[in-house]
């Protein structure tokens, strides 16, 4: 009878024992952990790209700009800025064949435009 009562006693001891190992925290190598990193605020770098825009999308506010063989194709959102010289410009004055310059950024698989220049082409010297 003894010898149960102290099997039943280590056994409840071990078990409480177990069970507050393995519920303390785990410790550090005495360091605390680094507090995660801000996102980087930095605005990102734009990009640019000249050419005559082909077609215009007034749905999903995008334009397709081509330059010889290359094309891109730019979305536009409300902070985009549109100006032909000093005056500005709205979405909807933007037609196909207008020359353009575009400051834009790479976001994910997209090219948002931040500001798009309209301009006239330069006329090419007349051959005598």
């Amino acid at each position: 009878m003894k010898k149960t009562i102290l099997l039943v006693v280590l056994l409840t001891l071990f078990a409480f024992v177990s069970g507050a190992i393995a519920a303390a925290p785990p410790k550090a190598a005495g360091t605390t952990p680094a507090p995660a990193a801000p996102a980087s605020t930095a605005p990102a770098k734009l990009e640019k790209f000249s050419g005559a825009i082909k077609s215009v999308d007034a749905m999903a506010k995008s334009i397709v700009v081509a330059k010889g063989k290359e094309e891109k194709t730019f979305v536009t959102n409300e902070a985009t800025k549109i100006t032909k010289g000093k005056e500005a410009l709205k979405f909807e004055d933007l037609k196909a064949g207008l020359h353009i310059h575009v400051e834009y950024v790479k976001e994910m698989d997209k090219n948002v435009a931040a500001k798009i220049q309209a301009y006239a082409p330069k006329a090419h010297p007349k051959e005598k």
